[in-house]
């Protein structure tokens, strides 16, 4: 049976990492996992609770569309304790993670063959899931020595529909300004400006702006899996224009009905948990002073301090010899037991040269990995 063109999209290759990682595991190697965005801590106590509590009482079947009212209103609630943005409830999406409210944000902003503007490096799956729309990703690279932030002259001037742009940024852990957000929402005038935020609460100095700080006319996309520690739950939620909550509504009432009940309850509770999500982010703090510290030991010395997120990106141009990005990650994997990202996946045009550290598992786990990579690197010469 014939596919369509597409569906011909590219690997997500973390999850190709991922997976070699785990047949290593099953051959009985130890792996320590620095590949993917995936916190090491389970979803808070209080919502692992509230959903026990739901599960003898309720049937847990189909919520309205747009989400349960309660979740709702406390998701607003979060951008007035968060950003003193006072939020209209009826402008939340609650959606099955941020993948979803990637789909209905550019099913609603982009007709089919679109150009849109996507950060590069950035978060793979923008490109994939555009092409799957039968638009066109339209990369926009932004400079290291310019920390990875996008250029608004380069948005501005950009032949595009719209654009996505990330802070903190996957995979560089870059964070924007309230200046260079605003110059960028600018810079897009009445195209539309997607500003994800799912790692919002993950910062080590100044916290993260919203783009709802400064601009209504916005698409806002968050997500639990990363601060909340919820990945697998597949929760998360999007802030769209007053005029287009009906748009949206009628996407997600046709393409998900809604998102899981049991997530949505769960999420009620993980909005409570700011002293256990609080802790869980000192752990992130410590991992990331330590990786800094001890990449540049292990021969990763070419990389910049990230703002937020759990990420390290590195330069890994003087260490790949004749291979690339993808060959040095699967060294480091089968000779000192490591899994990386290679940074073809952020940028397809010059992720060749480059690598991505997660550092969101357990400190003892980042401490070994160091140890291992400072092996690695000696034994390589």
């Amino acid at each position: 049976m014939r596919v369509s063109n597409r569906s011909e999209v590219d690997p997500f290759i973390v999850m190709d990492v991922m997976e070699a990682a785990r047949r290593a595991e099953a051959a009985g190697r130890s792996i320590i996992h620095m590949e993917v965005g995936q916190p090491g801590t389970p979803a808070p106590a209080a919502a692992r609770t509230r959903l026990g509590a739901a599960l003898d009482r309720d049937p847990l079947g189909y919520t309205v569309a747009l989400g349960l009212p309660e979740l709702r209103a406390g998701i607003a609630a979060l951008y007035a304790r968060w950003y003193g943005v006072d939020l209209n409830p009826d402008r939340v999406v609650v959606t099955a993670g941020s993948s979803a409210a990637f789909l209905l944000a550019f099913s609603a902003f982009f007709d089919a063959g679109a150009r849109v503007g996507v950060c590069e490096p950035g978060y793979p799956s923008y490109r994939a899931i555009l092409k799957a729309l039968s638009l066109t990703p339209v990369g926009l690279p932004t400079q290291a020595e310019e920390g990875h932030r996008l250029d608004p002259a380069a948005l501005a001037a950009a032949d595009v529909a719209g654009a996505i742009v990330a802070s903190p940024n996957n995979p560089t852990g870059t964070m924007l300004s309230r200046d260079h957000l605003a110059a960028l929402i600018a810079a897009c005038g009445d195209r539309a400006f997607i500003s994800d935020e799912i790692y919002h609460g993950l910062h080590y100095g100044d916290r993260a702006v919203s783009a709802l700080e400064i601009s209504d006319d916005v698409c806002v996309i968050n997500s639990f899996s990363k601060y909340f520690s919820m990945t697998g739950w597949r929760i998360g939620w999007m802030v769209v224009p007053e005029a287009q909550v009906r748009t949206f509504e009628r996407l997600a009432q046709n393409m998900f009905i809604c998102a899981p009940h049991a997530a949505q309850v769960a999420a009620l509770g993980a909005l409570e948990a700011t002293d256990e999500l609080e802790a869980n982010r000192a752990v992130y703090a410590e991992n990331r002073r330590r990786l800094l510290e001890g990449l540049p030991q292990a021969g990763f010395d070419r990389i910049a301090p990230p703002d937020g997120a759990f990420y390290v990106y590195a330069d890994v141009s003087d260490l790949v010899g004749e291979g690339d990005s993808r060959t040095l990650a699967a060294e480091i994997l089968d000779k000192a037991g490591v899994a990386v990202t290679p940074g073809l996946d952020f940028d397809p045009v010059r992720g060749g040269t480059t690598l991505r550290f997660s550092y969101a598992r357990s400190t003892a786990d980042i401490a070994e990995g160091i140890a291992r990579l400072k092996a690695f690197h000696a034994a390589r010469g």
